[in-house]
Order: C-alpha cells, then sequence, then structure tokens
C-alpha cells in the first residue's frame, strides 16, 4: 500500500525573523486529497522515468542471492494477457518527437500517449517542462500555444513538485492548537477556530456568509451527535444452555474425584498389577479430560455489520469527500512446495479466488511462495494470471459465489438461480470454455516443459559438438556432456530447480526469484469498453486486477531453512517492501476463498474499537470432497466449532496454519498498545520482564503511540542502531514497520477508540514498483539475511517446531495480544483434506509430534507469562500434553483383553457402587455431549466420529509421536515430514476413490494388535466360561463389555483396512493369523486348560 510516513515540524525548521514572536508546537495534520492537494492526479500522470521503471520492474525476473548479484532479466512476454490487458500495458508511450530528447510520451492508465496539443505532436513531460517555461508555452509542431484540460494537468508548478511523503501527508504550521486530555494538536480546533480551508477536505462544509455572525463553518455539534456504529457484535450463548453446561462440568468433576478415592481406597487383592494399571490410567483420563474441558466453559459467538463497514470506509463524508476506499491493505500468502503432491491446477484456482474477492483491488496483494522453485509452478501462475482477465471480471459483473471456477463449475445447484442479467447465460457458457481450454493447458505444461528443455538441450549439444569439431586439432572427438537445463518459454535458463539435477539448480540449492506476474493496478477503477471485452460485455465492470508476485526464495546447502516457517517469513519480509499491507492472510495452496466477502469480515475485528489489540482473525476451516459419512472425521468440526469457539470466549483461539489474518505489527514481535503487566493468580509464579524496549516513530513524546513495544528483559530501550539486529539490515523493511502500524490503526471517529489514524488517511495511491525496490526484496529473501537476527526466534513465524502455527499463536497471546474466532453465515474459506486412512494417519502424526516439541521446549504454557490469562494457559497446556494421553489409552486398550485372559478384572466384583459410578461418569459425558451439540451446532454424528478417531489416532499416531518427540529430545534425531497430497479433482468415476485406497503404514500395527488381541480374548473368555466348573459371568460381561467399547471405537479404523467393497489386504490376514497363534500359543503356556468337561454352570450377578 502507499507508504505513509509521519513527519513533524519545529520552529527552527522556518525563518526565525518571520516566526520569532510566536510558540509553535510540534504537531503533525493528516490531509486527505482536495484541490489543492492531489497526490492521484500526480500519480496517474507520474513522470515518465517513473512509469518505465514501474514497467520494467513488472515485465523483469529478478534472481539474486548469496555471492551472487542481484539480475533483473526482462521478458517481453510473461504472460498471455500482457498486450492486451490495460493493467500490464504500462508505459506503451512513444518516442519523444523532440530532436536529441531519448524520453518516452506519457501514458494514461491503458497505455495511450497522453499529449498536450491538438495536433498530437508527440513530447515527453521533461520537454514540455522546458518549452513552457522557456518558449512561451508554444507547441513545437503546430507552433500554437498549449490549450485544454490536459495541457494544465501536465504543468507542474513548485506547488506541485513535491516528493512522494510530502504529497502523502500534507504539513501545516500554525499556532498552538493543543487538546487538553492529549497534549497534541487538534485539528478540528485549527479549523472552526481558525476558518482554515483544507478544500474539500474540510471537517464541515463551509456556508456562505450572509450576515457578520456566521463563522462560515457548519454546526461542530453535528459531527460529535453523529451515531456511532461497532463493527461487530458479541453474542453470547443462551444461559438456558450455558448454565447446566456449566453445573454438569462442576458435577462431573466431582464424580470422578470421588470415582477416583474410592477406586484407590479399594484394590483388587486377586489382581493387584491389573488394578494398579487401570486406576493410573483412569487417573491421567481425568486429568486429560480437566484440561480439555475448562477452556470450553465460556464460549461466545461473535457477527459483524459490514453495512457499517462499507459507511465508515467507502461512503463519501466529510472526511472523505470522493468517497475513496479507505480500508486498509491485505497481503495475502499462499505457499506451496511440491507441484507433484500439490497440482499446479489446485493453486491457480486458489489464485483466482483471490484476485476475485470482494475487495479494493488497489488494497489487495497476493504473493505465491514457491518453496521448491519449479518452473511448473511459475508457469501455471503466469497461465492463473492470464486466464484472471477473464474470470475475474466475469465475477464481479453477475456476483459470483464461489470463485474458484473448478468448485463453481462442479456445483451440484441451479446455477442461473438469483441471476438477472440476460447475458448470464451467454457468458457463463463462454467463460465454462475458457476453463475448460485453461485446464487443458495447465495439465499439458508438465509435457509442454519437457519437450521445450529436451530440444533446448539438444539444440545446445549440436552447437558444442559443433565448436568441438572446429577447434579439434585430430579427428577423434569426444561425447559433449552439457547439463541437462529446464529452459523457460524465452530460451532463457529457468534459474530456480531443474528436471534433472544440478548445482544451484536443485530443490536445497537456487537463487532466489521474484516474479510480479500482475503489476500494482490504478488506484481509479477501470471500467471496461468494447475493446477490452472478447467475448462479454465489460461496460461498466471494474477490469483492474490485484498485484500478483511469484516468489522462491533462496535456498543454499549448509543453512536451515526451516519449512514453511522459513518461508513464510520470507513472504512477510518481500511484502513488507513492495506492498507493506498492514495486515496478512495466509492460506496453503489447497485452501480457497469460499466467500468473497471473508476479508470485509476480518477486517471488521480489526478495525472496530479496541481492534488494534486483535493479533490475528481466525476462521474456521471447512473442507470439501469429505465422504458422507466422515470415516476418520476430516471435518474436525469438534474441534473448530467447540474448542476453538469456546477459546474465543477467553483469550482467543489458536492458530491453526491456515485461513488466518494477521496484524502484522504482532507478528514483528511487537507488543499491543496499552499493554499492562496482568496481576492475576498466575503472575507471581513467573518472573515479570524488567525492561520494555519501544520502537516508535515520529511523534515520539504521544501517549497514544505505544503500539510498537516489545519485550525485551536484557536490552535497554530500542534504539534506531538495535533495530537491524531484530529484522534485519534491509532499510527499506524497517522504514515500512511504523508505517504498517498507522495503517493499521482503526479510524479515529469517536472518543473511545484509542491510538486511531485520522478518516482519510488511506485514500492515497499506491507508490509506483522500481526496480531498486524489487532488488531489496530479493536481497531479503535471501539465505543469509535471517543471520544474527531475531527472525523465526522472536519475528515472524517462529522456528523449531513441525506445528509452527501454534508456537507463534502462542508467542503472541504470551505478549498479552488477543485474538479473534470469525465464523461467518457462509463458510469463508474451503479446501481439501486427506480422506485416505494412511494420509489421516501421517497428517495427525504431524500434529501430534508438534505439540510433543512444544511441550519440551520453551514454548510450553506452564512457562508462560503474567499476561496469558489462566484459562488460555490451560488450554496451551494441552495442546502440549495430549499426545502423552496415548501411552495410557493402548494400556487401558489392552486391559479387557488382559482381564478376559487372565480371569480377574480391574475391580474385586461388580458392586452397585462401582456401576453406579460407572452410570454417573457416562450419564454426564452424554449429557455434556448434548448441551455442547445445542450451543456449537454440532451434529451427533459428527460428535461420535470425533470420539471414533480420538481413540484411533491415540493408539497410532500419538504414540509415534511420543517416541519420536522423545528421540528428538535425548538423542537429536530430527524429523522429518512428507506433504500431504492434495487431490487434483481428475477421477470422475468415483469422487471418493482415495477413501478405499490402501497404504500400509507402521502406524497401523498398535490399532490391528489391539483389535484381535480383544477379539481372541472374548472368545477364549467365553470358552473357558462355558467349559469352566465354576463359570465366573459377572467377570466375563465386565471384560467383554470394555472389549466391545474398544472395538467399537475401532470400528472406522477396520473398516478402512477392508477397502473397497470388503476387499482385505494379504498384509492384515497376515498380521491377523501371527497374532492370533501367538497369543494362543502364549495363553497355553500361561493357562493350560482343565480336563474338565463340565459345561455352563450357575449364573451370579450381584
Amino acid at each position: 500500500m502507499a507508504s505513509d510516513r509521519r513527519y513533524s515540524h519545529y520552529r527552527d525548521d522556518q525563518d526565525s525573523d518571520l516566526y520569532s514572536s510566536a510558540d509553535f508546537a510540534t504537531y503533525t495534520v493528516h490531509v486527505p486529497p482536495t484541490p489543492d492537494n492531489q497526490p492521484m492526479e500526480l500519480s496517474k500522470l507520474s513522470s515518465s522515468k517513473e512509469r518505465v521503471e514501474d514497467q520494467y520492474a513488472s515485465s523483469s525476473l529478478f534472481t539474486g542471492g548469496y555471492n551472487l548479484a542481484t539480475r533483473a532479466s526482462l521478458k517481453e512476454k510473461v504472460i498471455e494477457s500482457e498486450t492486451s490487458h490495460p493493467q500490464m500495458t504500462g508505459v506503451n508511450g512513444s518516442e519523444c518527437a523532440l530532436p536529441g530528447c531519448d524520453g518516452r510520451v506519457m501514458s494514461d492508465e491503458r497505455g495511450n500517449d497522453v499529449v498536450p496539443c491538438e495536433c498530437s505532436f508527440k513530447i515527453c513531460r521533461d520537454c514540455y517542462k522546458d518549452v513552457t517555461m522557456a518558449g512561451d508555452g508554444i507547441c513545437p509542431g503546430c507552433k500554437e500555444p498549449y490549450e485544454g484540460q490536459v495541457a494544465e494537468v501536465m504543468k507542474l508548478d513548485k506547488s506541485q513538485a513535491l516528493s512522494k511523503v510530502e504529497r502523502r501527508m500534507s504539513m501545516v504550521k500554525s499556532a498552538s492548537f493543543k487538546n487538553s486530555s492529549t497534549n497534541e494538536f487538534d485539528q478540528n480546533q485549527w479549523l472552526f477556530e481558525t476558518k482554515g480551508i483544507y478544500g474539500y477536505g474540510n471537517a464541515m462544509w463551509p456556508k456562505d456568509e450572509t450576515d457578520g455572525s456566521s463563522n462560515g463553518f457548519g454546526d461542530p455539534g453535528n459531527l460529535k451527535d453523529k451515531q456511532w456504529r461497532p463493527l461487530t457484535r458479541k453474542l453470547s450463548v443462551s444461559p438456558a444452555i450455558l448454565s447446566p453446561y456449566r453445573l454438569l462440568i462442576l458435577a462431573r468433576m466431582a464424580v470422578l474425584g470421588l470415582f477416583l478415592v474410592w477406586r484407590v481406597s479399594h484394590p483388587n487383592e486377586d489382581a493387584l498389577w491389573l488394578w494398579g494399571m487401570s486406576v493410573v490410567c483412569e487417573i491421567w483420563f481425568a486429568f486429560s479430560w480437566l484440561l480439555d474441558q475448562l477452556p470450553k466453559i465460556c464460549p461466545i459467538n461473535r457477527i459483524t455489520d459490514l453495512d457499517v463497514l462499507k459507511r465508515k470506509f467507502e461512503t463519501p463524508n466529510e472526511d472523505n469527500p470522493t468517497g475513496k476506499s479507505d480500508l486498509p491493505g491485505i497481503d495475502i500468502f499462499v505457499s506451496t512446495a511440491d507441484p507433484e503432491k500439490e497440482p499446479p491446477l489446485v493453486t491457480a484456482n486458489t489464485i483466482l479466488s483471490i484476485l476475485a474477492a470482494d475487495y479494493p483491488v488497489e488494497k489487495l496483494s497476493c504473493y505465491v511462495s514457491d518453496d521448491g522453485g519449479a518452473l511448473l509452478t511459475f508457469e501455471a501462475m503466469a497461465e492463473a494470471a492470464s486466464f484472471a482477465n477473464s474470470w475475474v471480471p466475469f465475477c464481479r459483473k453477475h456476483n459470483i459465489e464461489p470463485r474458484n471456477p473448478e468448485s463453481y463449475f462442479n456445483l451440484k445447484r441451479d446455477p442461473y438461480k438469483n441471476k438477472v442479467r440476460p447475458d448470464f447465460v451467454r457468458d457463463r457458457r463462454r467463460i465454462k470454455r475458457e476453463y475448460d481450454e485453461f485446464k487443458v493447458r495447465i495439465n499439458g505444461l508438465s509435457d509442454s516443459i519437457r519437450r521445450r528443455s529436451e530440444a533446448f538441450n539438444a539444440r545446445e549439444e549440436i552447437k558444442a559438438m559443433k565448436k568441438q569439431r572446429e577447434n579439434a586439432i585430430d579427428d577423434e572427438v569426444e561425447n559433449v556432456k552439457i547439463p541437462k537445463a529446464t529452459w523457460m518459454a524465452d530460451g532463457t535458463h529457468w534459474p530456480g530447480t531443474w528436471t534433472a539435477t544440478a548445482p544451484e539448480h536443485s530443490r536445497g540449492d537456487h537463487a532466489s526469484i521474484i516474479q510480479v506476474m500482475l503489476k500494482p493496478p490504478s488506484d481509479e477503477p477501470l471500467q471496461g469498453t468494447e475493446a477490452d471485452s472478447r467475448f462479454m460485455d465489460l461496460t461498466d465492470v471494474d477490469i483492474r486486477l490485484p498485484l500478483l508476485v511469484y516468489v522462491s526464495r533462496e535456498k543454499r546447502p549448509g543453512y536451515d531453512h526451516n519449512k514453511k516457517a522459513g518461508a513464510m517469513n520470507a513472504l512477510v519480509r518481500a511484502s513488507a517492501i513492495m506492498s507493506n499491507g498492514p495486515f496478512i492472510l495466509n492460506l496453503d495452496c489447497d485452501h480457497y476463498i469460499y466467500n468473497s466477502e471473508a476479508l470485509r469480515e476480518g477486517i471488521c475485528f480489526m478495525m472496530d474499537r479496541d481492534g488494534d489489540r486483535i493479533c490475528y482473525v481466525q476462521f474456521p476451516q471447512r473442507f470439501e470432497g469429505i465422504d458422507p459419512s466422515d470415516r476418520y472425521a476430516n471435518h474436525n468440526t469438534v474441534f473448530f466449532d467447540v474448542n476453538m469457539r469456546a477459546l474465543d470466549g477467553v483469550q482467543g483461539p489458536v492458530y491453526v496454519g491456515t485461513g488466518c489474518l494477521f496484524r502484522r505489527i504482532a507478528l514483528y514481535g511487537f507488543d499491543p498498545p496499552r499493554m499492562k503487566e496482568s496481576s492475576n493468580c498466575c503472575s507471581c509464579c513467573f518472573a515479570r520482564r524488567k525492561k520494555v524496549a519501544s520502537v516508535t516513530s515520529a511523534p515520539e513524546n504521544s501517549k497514544e503511540n505505544h503500539s510498537l513495544r516489545m519485550d525485551d528483559p536484557e536490552d535497554e530501550e530500542m534504539t534506531t542502531a538495535l533495530v537491524p539486529k531484530k529484522f534485519g539490515n534491509s532499510y527499506m523493511l524497517i522504514e515500512s514497520i511504523p508505517i504498517a502500524e498507522f495503517q493499521g490503526r482503526p479510524l479515529a471517529d469517536h472518543p473511545s477508540v484509542k491510538n486511531g489514524r485520522p478518516p482519510g488517511a488511506l485514500a492515497v495511491p499506491r507508490k509506483l514498483l522500481d526496480a531498486a525496490t524489487v532488488a531489496e526484496a530479493i536481497s531479503a529473501i535471501s539465505c543469509w539475511y535471517e543471520d544474527k537476527t531475531e527472525w523465526g526466534e522472536r519475528v515472524g513465524w517462529i522456528y523449531g517446531s513441525v506445528t509452527e502455527d501454534v508456537v507463534t499463536g502462542y508467542r503472541m497471546h504470551n505478549r498479552g495480544w488477543r485474538s479473534v474466532y470469525c465464523v461467518t453465515k457462509r463458510d469463508a474459506f474451503r479446501g481439501t483434506a486427506p480422506i485416505n486412512l494412511t494420509d489421516r494417519l501421517h497428517q495427525v502424526l504431524r500434529w501430534a509430534t508438534g505439540s510433543v516439541e512444544i511441550f519440551f521446549s520453551r514454548n510450553n504454557a506452564i512457562m508462560a507469562s503474567g499476561r496469558m490469562k489462566l484459562l488460555q494457559r490451560i488450554a496451551y497446556l494441552n495442546v502440549g500434553i495430549y499426545p502423552f494421553t496415548s501411552i495410557f489409552l493402548i494400556v487401558y486398550c489392552f486391559l479387557p483383553a488382559l482381564s478376559l485372559f487372565s480371569g480377574k478384572f480391574i475391580v474385586q466384583t461388580l458392586s452397585v457402587t462401582f456401576l453406579s459410578y460407572l452410570l454417573a461418569i457416562t450419564l454426564t459425558l452424554c449429557l455434556l455431549a448434548v448441551l455442547e451439540i445445542k450451543w456449537s451446532g454440532v451434529a451427533l454424528e459428527e460428535w461420535w466420529r470425533n470420539e471414533q478417531f480420538w481413540l484411533i489416532g491415540g493408539t497410532s499416531a500419538h504414540l509415534a509421536a511420543v517416541l519420536q518427540g522423545l528421540l528428538k529430545v535425548i538423542a537429536g534425531i530430527e524429523i522429518s515430514f512428507t506433504l500431504t497430497s492434495k487431490s487434483g479433482g481428475d477421477d470422475i468415476d468415483d469422487e471418493f476413490a482415495d477413501l478405499y485406497i490402501f497404504k500400509w503404514t507402521a502406524l497401523m500395527i498398535p490399532p490391528i494388535t489391539i483389535i484381535f488381541t480383544n477379539l481372541i480374548a472374548i472368545a477364549v473368555a467365553f470358552s473357558r466360561t462355558i467349559y469352566s466348573s465354576n463359570p465366573q459371568w459377572s467377570k466375563l460381561i465386565g471384560g467383554v463389555f470394555f472389549s466391545i467399547w474398544v472395538l467399537t471405537h475401532l470400528y472406522p479404523f477396520a473398516k478402512g483396512l477392508m477397502g473397497r467393497r470388503g476387499r482385505t489386504p494379504t498384509i492384515v490376514y497376515v498380521w491377523a493369523g501371527l497374532l492370533a497363534i501367538t497369543i494362543s500359543l502364549l495363553w497355553v503356556a500361561i493357562d493350560p486348560p482343565s480336563n474338565s468337561s463340565e459345561i455352563g454352570g450357575s449364573f451370579q450377578f450381584p
């Protein structure tokens, strides 16, 4: 976004003789665009040099890195639309017609020449200035004086010759007008008491002075009486549901406590080992349940008001008479790493949904991080940018939802419903044909790149052989070996990863790459014309496209690139230099914008009163392509609709990796504004910070300027010299920090808004890109940039865990920030999830391993600061502890089988007391589930699927995560994970074909063992009881009941082993046979069968 700076003028800046008798205050005045202050006009008609720089920066592939010079390779044609779309025309102006001048004629936003004379004599702006100043304004072509509006615009007098910063922020010197409460310059007081004029930017419209009694302005009281409406509202859960819910939690806690006391005091003397294991497991289960349940006692709901957002930020008013959008900028990050596992078509559809989002085009930027540096991804993004020229205007014209073309065209509902324009059917049919051709091009890119590279490599071999023959002394010619390079479409080497790996061109060894696919749009809407309408009428449709940038950070051997977290931090730095949106939305490549207004809903929270204390807005994750029964609980509905909604009533939900809108300043590691040390009951147990370091921008002495503060117990007050130690040595990055903080503030349109910004401050143009800016961004994504900085430690995404998302959110909450959970009426984002059992287990393994790493690190919630609330601390503690439940869960799942084999039970007898406790615990659990379903909206089937997969994951992936975490902590063995495969949606025969694919993994061994052990135990125990002379039916029933409980939870797992239509893989039969034989032989050896032939016996039940 436009770089907004704050400057202060002092008395010493002015002529001392002129102002020696007056006292002047130190202040800053922000003035919106007015007839006297027109940055928009200057931006649209910038100098030819600036526009040439902009076009050069937008049409070049920038590369660089460690020990490499930054290079810009001009690409004449990066995307197909570059010669047709007005936004991509750049400077197509002709050369200046004056002899000896190599300048270019200025061009408008469509690339057409701008000439000041009716004779159409082409002259650049510099020559025009010389002619008007030295030649009395005579046109060199027709020898007539310059006239007309264009000529007036091209004049550049001293009042307009302002620097970039001065154009964006006017500075006014005045007498002392201070607000008594804040001791700052009061702009409204200056306006009303001095009758100062800002033109159309006045706070109140001037009135005609018909008599001397008028002060020339409207009544200032109108401004005070203006109703201030919040952008968001908090809706509490009905007390009729919440009060019984809390009482049931207390009741179950009491019942569990009494039950555990009774269990400890009544041991089973016949089987102390069985009793001891069961009691230890039950105590841990009670503790684990408590950690999970306590943060759920304060659930809330939130809603937003988009009408108020539009009225405040996009409606003409006294502060913004033009109605130009005053919303802050948003930088959207899309991360991908492997085009083989993350199909480019999926990523391209995500990009298209972002480019078509319902948000001011000039305030939106999209950055695609290709951590694999693949040419396939690069060219797929170029194709997406080309197709966006048709798709985005189509979405705006007909209000399409969703704006992912793949999802839109696969909707199983009437696409013509509520469409009133008569040309919709024709436009949809044509855009569908365009999309089908787009898919063919995307899917054929891999073969196209391979054939192209083979052709160019063959040509290079022929050239090398020819040259060798020419230089050969004898007739013997050795075989020529040249590297098998990957070639771009313009006949140059791809600077990233080659298909055939080579030095400096492999996945872990390649240069930094930045390519601007779509350059920054103009600040004014660009309406379509007949010339822009290839196959549909785009009249009165804004055809601009947001900024789209391809980024691939540098990778070199010997450097720890920190996986996804490192890639995200590289995007943070590059985006800060190129667009510097105060808010960042990160999405996985398979998560697209399903609700085009989702960005506006998230901004409502950030721009609301006290919104400057919100570090991020987390949206729930919703998934497509899940089987109707959701066999493996892929929707995670209980987590997203129960746990996360409940945390919203404490300090905020945890960050879950995608679909999260961040405040950039919070990612930089600063404290929230107006932060005070907590004095809760836990603060006495944890040491407080000694000092608070701050980074502030002028003016320094404002009482409200507390946003840029960073905890540092070691450093003294942060100075400018210390900033590079935290953020690196990029001066552009450092300069962008206070600008991002200022632009992210809520509007100061009400006395209750603290630390706000004046209305209209962001209704300014975006600065043009130049080569120096992109080159600085290249430097910021180099592999060496983070050396000796705090990136990954306290700044940006935090390193050291495979679940960097949870750790990053934890650090923000630990500094006192709060987060918000935004559940929209229409899903904000949708993505894909692995429905295959093996992929699902590996996904859960990665999450659980990250939790174990968190538990053994300094990010353990036990060591949290006093700024984190108690219930939030408990929630984070549960995040680190829950994988360890698997140890006790596996033991408990084997206990029924051990009980059946040994003929003993966990209690002496099935007494009435034991059964009563068991009944009370079960009933309270069921009632709590019913009430959770009531206030969260979760379906009963979804709750049950979650319970089933909790046991499946606990007996497989969670146990492996604990072992891997211990290996990393004790032995230092690093853990590596593969990407979860994303479905490209090509299987049209069976939408859920992946569900039936069986891929063996060692994670399946524990659940399979539990299943067959319990089945064999039931058979053995039943046979023994039948043939026993003194059958113990009560013990048999107890053991069989718990075995059935275990098998019922593992039923989805067993069903997954069967594959499609009951076709069980051979490996399952092998394991089943081996386990059955082993357990049978062990049982015969331990307890041989008796010789009694008596069958049956008397059944006794207590």
